[in-house]
């Protein structure tokens, strides 16, 4: 066997922000154990693949990449081939079948022990499965963690699961029940991530909204977290990403308001408008608390951002029910917007609905929305100019540099660009003068 060191780690993550953490966990084991790291994967030893298994685009991503690494065992170092995440936690013994060229399948709860698997499979070079049931594990502050991000932006996973009986959705049934983080042990982690320099937390789960409830009996505890990392001596700022609309409160919209090192913006995905779409996904809110909620939050909150989601196509949706849903989008001029085809998945409620609608309605339904938002996106972002905006500078390019606003999550919306002296990983406040669809284009006035 060899020594650690001498175990050259390569890793794939796919999917979202989520699993990136579960990634920088398996990363931070792997490393503590004196396994060597490498971004190439033709140097790898061993190649481990973080799977997404949410939708069937997903998933055939997932298999395509394990396909194409598995060629680097005839031209590279591959030793062994180690595939972990969603995927595996939802169809263990299915991928065990029909992907010989895999050498583990590794359920969720064996993030922690990853570097003991990559030393069995190495010495024993024979095939197995590592999984061990519903997923119950969660990445706390103690676990060790290797950063995939940027040194200047950070998730961080508040808890894990889902409680919610979405229709379309499998996440309960692979990530099992909702498990809070204790707010001590979050508020640890920004401190510390703030102490290292970051200027960014994301704050993630599969509901951000629903944080803390599991521990109280159904009181809500983000208000309290936001209040308490608020207090945090430093330079940064906070998103909240993966809000359910079912759970939000006045108090929040309040914390919010009061919080200024929270972001003006929020992701919360509504799925539809319509009162029988809503049903039959089994969203827990209707058409009318939709609207409302909207209202209470831009009014409670003033120059907020709001990024949505929409799923079209759904099983039985009517013209009539998307025509109310592309009223929604005109009427709501969402900042954000994004709108997905509806996938029909294994172990859904919605996957043995009938009414399955054929591909090509699904297709030129999403067609529609997204020409319908990317009007008000334009709209929307020339209204930004003239404004002055804090910007956290990413990179330097050819011309100038790029960064997001307050308004951009990493990897979901745009971008601002400009030039001026600027220093990356930090913020500047910029004068926007020019905006696309998407981007922003400014003027640096101050930064530091």
């Amino acid at each position: 066997m060899k020594s650690p060191a001498s175990i050259k780690i390569g890793l794939v993550s796919l999917g979202c922000a989520k699993n990136l953490v579960d990634s920088e966990v398996m990363l931070g084991v792997l490393a503590k154990d004196g396994m060597t790291l490498t971004e190439r994967a033709e140097d790898a030893d061993v190649l481990i693949v973080n799977t997404c298994g949410f939708i069937d685009k997903a998933k055939q991503e997932s298999i395509d990449t394990i396909l194409k690494l598995n060629r680097l065992r005839e031209t590279g170092h591959c030793k062994a081939l180690i595939m972990a995440g969603c995927l595996t936690q939802r169809y263990p013994q299915e991928l065990r079948r029909d992907l010989p060229e895999v050498d583990a399948i590794v359920g969720l709860n064996e993030v922690p022990r990853i570097a003991g698997i990559v030393r069995e499979i190495l010495e024993q070079r024979a095939p197995a499965v590592y999984w061990s049931g519903p997923a119950k594990y969660v990445p706390d502050f103690s676990a060790p963690r290797v950063r995939l991000t940027p040194k200047h932006t950070a998730y961080v996973k508040i808890a894990e699961g889902c409680n919610h009986p979405c229709a379309f959705c499998s996440i309960p049934r692979i990530r099992g029940k909702y498990r809070s983080r204790a707010i001590a042990d979050v508020i640890a982690e920004i401190r510390a991530l703030v102490g290292d320099g970051c200027r960014e937390i994301n704050l993630i789960s599969q509901d951000t909204t629903f944080y803390g409830r599991d521990l109280t009996g159904g009181k809500e505890l983000l208000s309290e977290l936001l209040r308490q990392a608020q207090a945090i001596p430093g330079n940064f700022w906070i998103r909240l990403l993966y809000t359910h609309p079912a759970h939000w409160t006045d108090e929040l919209i309040t914390t919010i308001a009061r919080c200024d090192k929270v972001c003006r913006y929020v992701d919360m995905p509504l799925q539809h408008i319509n009162d029988e779409m809503l049903t039959a996904m089994k969203r827990e809110t209707s058409g009318q608390y939709i609207r409302d909620l909207v209202k209470r939050i831009r009014a409670g909150v003033p120059g907020i951002v709001l990024r949505t989601t929409f799923i079209v196509g759904f099983p039985g949706e009517t013209a009539a029910q998307f025509e109310e849903l592309m009223e929604f989008i005109a009427e709501a001029k969402f900042e954000r917007l994004g709108v997905f085809a509806y996938s029909q998945e294994d172990h859904t409620s919605a996957g043995n609905l009938g009414q399955q609608l054929p591909d090509k309605v699904k297709t030129s339904r999403r067609s529609k929305a997204m020409t319908l938002q990317q009007k008000i996106s334009r709209q929307v972002q020339s209204g930004f100019i003239g404004q002055t905006l804090r910007v956290l500078i990413e990179k330097r390019t050819k011309t100038g540099w790029q960064g997001r606003s307050h308004a951009d999550a990493p990897e979901i919306d745009g971008i601002v660009t400009g030039t001026g002296n600027v220093q990356v990983g930090e913020f500047a406040e910029v004068k926007i003068n020019g905006a696309t669809t998407y981007d922003m284009k400014g003027k640096v006035i101050h930064h530091g």
